[in-house]
């Protein structure tokens, strides 16, 4: 099922969300920005970088995972959009998590994170080098936050 997802209109929209503020903020694009909608939202779907997002609960839920992530995290779509996005670190790690988000909420976007997550079956593993970022909608409002990143290794 979590293989089609991207195919939602809700999804469809949201990918184009992530891929015009990751542009925003680096000036860069996250993928060459070629075809459709709905073609951009499935090359961001099966790109090979991890592409993860949440929303701007008080307790943010993740609402996107590509499926590099959902690999990673080992979930499906449903686990993974009906989890806080606090739980993909341990709870040792959770802090340093949450500065970095400071950091990017204010900055628009951080660079260069690293830091330690855990899947759902409890394997952890290093992300190298993400960068997160600021979801805005076409009013400029701040709908959530996602990260990218390209590089993670397994920890014992």
């Amino acid at each position: 099922m979590s293989s089609s997802m991207w195919t939602q209109p809700k999804i469809i929209a949201w990918s184009q969300c992530l891929l015009d503020g990751f542009y925003r903020w680096t000036g860069r694009d996250l993928l060459p920005r070629l075809g459709s909608p709905e073609e951009q939202a499935k090359e961001l779907f099966t790109a090979p970088c991890v592409v993860v997002s949440h929303g701007t609960e008080a307790d943010p839920i993740l609402n996107y995972g590509n499926q590099a992530a959902l690999d990673l995290w080992e979930m499906t779509w449903v686990q993974l959009t009906s989890t806080p996005s606090r739980l993909t670190a341990e709870p040792v790690n959770r802090e340093e998590r949450a500065r970095m988000l400071d950091v990017a909420a204010t900055q628009g976007y951080f660079t260069g994170y690293r830091g330690v997550r855990i899947s759902s079956t409890g394997k952890r593993f290093l992300v190298e080098d993400a960068t997160v970022w600021n979801v805005v909608d076409a009013s400029g409002t701040r709908v959530g936050q996602a990260a990218t990143f390209a590089r993670w290794t397994p920890v014992g």
